[in-house]
């Protein structure tokens, strides 16, 4: 091939690459602005309401534009019914596999799968409510979820008919709804306070009682309420979640300022100009006040310039690398 040729299709080549490289960036910064509004969805429904939700204090929370919103979903109702299918993922990736793991009989099953609810609502009180309290609000799209979601739990408590061992027929296959919508019900009081009572796993004892006492009776119904409860693993100083960590981020972010952090986290104590070269930045004068701007938000810290003239030595502090981590996990599509 020429050197004419060659460079031309050196240049087609590093066009694609290019656009290969907008396509996966894009994609990534869909992923993180939905993954903060679905963030600030819980949120602004928790603290308004159902009935208050709109689109500007669901914005306005998530830090990104009207029409970055639109681009995503189509209407209120959209984003609160992906909300709720979020936080209902969530919740199943917590409760599902310790269901499962429990091999043992149906009452173990149970017991597992209820104490990994409630540890997951302790350790996330506002998923809690949006998905006990809130949701009873919501609209008929919603709540013909809601219904599917209780049937297919009844439906796991309900193999508690053959857990019978007792002669006889067992309570009749209504029971099961009404035992799921007792729980519930119980749930409900407890996460509808104005005030936080004590943590839901303390409940796990006599919920299970209220479980197992129409299958199996009055004294498998007292074992469950004699059983050794775990303490709560929920504490103050627990690790905020990624989407947590990005709604509390007073900026609204670019493809250009998370490429900036992700160049400080792979390459500490960075100058300017390495830092916009590992960005893909050209303006000197942009990545300066971009730095700058990351500075004063806490995010990063600059260790040079210990003499003037010397370069800048950039670095994430504590809370950027908390805002990064978070950044990163958003963009890999687990938030």
């Amino acid at each position: 091939m020429s050197g004419a040729g060659a460079t031309t299709a050196g240049a087609a080549g590093s066009a694609r690459t290019g656009d290969v490289r907008e396509g996966f960036a894009y994609g990534h910064m869909e992923q993180i602005q939905r993954a903060r509004i679905l963030a600030a969805a819980v949120h602004a429904v928790c603290e308004l309401g159902v009935a208050d939700l709109t689109v500007a204090n669901v914005v306005e929370r998530a830090g990104v534009s009207r029409r970055t919103f639109y681009e995503l979903f189509g209407s209120c109702e959209a984003c609160l019914l992906a909300t709720l299918e979020d936080a209902l993922a969530r919740t199943r990736e917590r409760v599902l596999p310790a269901y499962e793991r429990e091999q043992g009989a149906w009452r173990r099953r149970m017991r597992a799968g209820l104490l990994a609810l409630l540890e997951f609502f302790d350790e996330r009180p506002q998923v809690a409510r949006l998905l006990i309290v809130e949701w009873l609000a919501s609209g008929p799209r919603a709540l013909e979820r809601r219904r599917q979601v209780l049937e297919r739990i009844a439906s796991a408590v309900d193999e508690g008919r053959t857990a019978r061992l007792a002669v006889g027929s067992g309570p009749p296959q209504l029971t099961a709804e009404g035992v799921v919508g007792a729980v519930a019900s119980v749930l409900h009081g407890r996460l509808a306070r104005a005030q936080p009572g004590p943590a839901l796993v303390e409940l796990v004892n006599p919920l299970m009682g209220i479980v197992v006492l129409p299958y199996l009776g009055t004294a498998a119904a007292r074992g469950e309420l004699e059983q050794t409860v775990p303490a709560s693993r929920t504490h103050a100083g627990a690790e905020l979640s990624p989407e947590d960590t990005l709604r509390g981020l007073k900026m609204r972010l670019t493809y250009r300022t998370l490429q900036v952090l992700a160049a400080v986290a792979e390459f500490p104590g960075s100058s300017n100009r390495a830092i916009a070269r590992a960005a893909g930045v050209g303006d000197q004068g942009q990545i300066s006040k971009l730095l700058m701007r990351l500075c004063k938000l806490g995010l990063l810290e600059n260790n040079g310039m210990v003499r003037k003239g010397e370069p800048n030595a950039w670095s994430l502090t504590v809370r950027g690398e908390q805002v990064e981590r978070a950044l990163r996990i958003s963009s890999e599509g687990k938030v």
